[in-house]
């Protein structure tokens, strides 16, 4: 039987400005509300969007592998912590992807002494248990691998779960979250409430 614990994300409000500069980098403006009215715009007509028909691909599922597996891995692991990433054409992400990796570490006072840093594309098909047993891990920050693509009941995104004693928290990949102010503002939530 698998059990799996949610948490809420009710406190996901913070008053920390450096917590804030490190997940919101554009400027932000304050105007007068009597500056722009609803008569002042301009009404467009309506243009029709052209739509296109695409064959869906069948996509064989291939379970997780069981084999024991020897990663290699960035970081020290030294608090049993592992961040997967999933990028087929760079080693963690692209540039902005890096970037909030870094502020997300460290906004949560982790150094690369703290965990294990895996790329997926590396080790596909491998599976949670195959994880946890090699690296011993407590906690699992997972960027752009499903709970599916590890053998897990699936979970929603950015919200802390548990599943054998392991927090976890799921999210886009590291590229997309860059630009999702939302979904960093819910991942920081989530990220307040695991206590590291």
């Amino acid at each position: 039987m698998i059990s799996l614990k949610t948490n809420g994300m009710s406190d996901q409000l913070t008053n920390n400005s450096a917590a804030l500069r490190l997940f919101f980098t554009d400027d932000i403006y304050l105007l007068k509300e009597d500056v722009y009215s609803p008569e002042d715009t301009i009404p467009m007509p309506a243009v029709p969007i052209p739509t296109t028909t695409v064959d869906a691909k069948e996509v064989e599922i291939v379970p997780p592998r069981t084999d024991e597996v020897n990663f290699t891995f960035l970081g020290k692991n030294l608090r049993n912590i592992l961040i997967l990433v999933h990028d087929a054409d760079n080693q963690v992400s692209t540039e902005p992807g890096r970037e909030l990796l870094r502020n997300i570490v460290k906004a949560i006072g982790l150094t690369a002494n703290d965990f294990a840093l895996l790329n997926y594309a590396t080790y596909p098909n491998t599976s949670f248990a195959q994880f946890k047993k090699s690296l011993n891990s407590t906690t699992l920050f997972a960027f752009g691998v499903t709970p599916q693509q590890l053998g897990l009941p699936d979970v929603a995104p950015h919200a802390v779960s548990e599943y054998e004693s392991v927090n976890m928290i799921f999210s886009t990949n590291l590229h997309q979250l860059s630009s999702d102010q939302q979904g960093k503002k819910m991942l920081w939530g989530s990220l307040k409430q695991m206590n590291l």
